[in-house]
């Protein structure tokens, strides 16, 4: 017997809404993240993620992209525990079955929002923080396309959408600031050049957490040595990074996608006097990153 479409999602949002209220019930006996990968939107962490969940001391928490600290934090402190494993889930995998177990998540746009550095401070002021920081030209483009192609909602090209952007977000952090209850439809999709100022974002971080806290890891790094990168996580967790697969095929991801992809899609080339106008526009950014860090991220090209 043939079991309809219509059935098969009533069963499906049925076991979904069940499971949500019994996490919820038992938020109470969940854990609280041990890192965040905190950002860049457009910068490989969806990649990251799925290779540190592969570990197995690393445990994945319910959705990859929680965005409690931004988009979804009135939904209360409970509904955020929800999405994690249970205490005796950690206590049975380090005393009955003696190894380790950690737990995370990983939503790209807590860099960028205002209020996502105190709120995570005031409940977890332990936590770890990983951040991927990629080509700022490369990632804005990255962004643009994703909301041209993937989202529909840009309408403007590349030049045209930086051109507008100082109009379209103009006094959308300060009003977030001031009311953490308002809603920006602006600030998140339009701000293409804004996020990629990596200097400013990290500074107001590490007003809330010493730099000690924090793993910057460059997103070209990720994608051209994947191992080595995950090696440098695992080793910042704690985790041994010995029980690494050396012959494992490190796929790109992108949610909601777990299986991993090709990249077979391109972008359309930049035009090339743009990229100058670009590169010219980073620089000075780019160099108080380099004073910030102590690194030099070889952006400026």
């Amino acid at each position: 017997m043939k079991i309809s479409s219509n059935a098969r999602s009533g069963t499906r949002n049925f076991l979904h809404y069940s499971s949500q209220t019994y996490r919820v019930i038992t938020g109470n006996l969940r854990l609280l993240p041990d890192f965040l990968i905190i950002g860049g939107q457009r910068c490989g962490t969806s990649s990251l993620y799925f290779y540190l969940i592969d570990h197995p001391f690393i445990a994945p928490a319910y959705t990859k992209e929680l965005h409690f600290f931004d988009a979804n934090y009135r939904k209360g402190f409970r509904w955020y525990r929800a999405q994690f494993p249970t205490t005796l889930e950690k206590y049975y995998t380090e005393h009955v079955r003696k190894q380790g177990f950690i737990t995370g998540e990983a939503s790209p746009s807590y860099l960028f929002h205002p209020l996502a550095p105190r709120r995570i401070a005031q409940s977890m002021p332990n936590v770890k923080l990983i951040v991927l920081l990629r080509n700022p030209i490369d990632r804005a483009y990255s962004q643009h396309w994703l909301n041209v192609k993937a989202n529909g909602t840009e309408p403007l090209s590349f030049k045209e959408a930086i051109e507008a952007e100082p109009e379209r977000i103009a006094g959308e952090r300060e009003k977030m600031l001031a009311d953490e209850h308002y809603i920006s439809r602006t600030y998140r999709p339009y701000s293409y050049l804004t996020r990629g100022i990596y200097v400013d974002q990290l500074k107001y971080w590490m007003e809330f957490y010493p730099k000690e806290q924090f793993l910057i890891l460059r997103s070209e790094d990720l994608y051209s040595k994947p191992a080595e990168t995950v090696k440098t996580t695992l080793e910042f967790l704690g985790v041994p990074s010995s029980m690494i697969d050396t012959n494992k095929e490190y796929k790109k991801y992108k949610v909601p996608t777990k299986t991993g992809y090709k990249v077979k899609d391109s972008y359309p080339k930049m035009d090339p006097e743009l990229r100058k106008y670009l590169v010219e526009y980073f620089r000075p950014h780019n160099a108080r990153l380099k004073e910030l860090l102590g690194r030099d991220f070889d952006w400026d090209k």
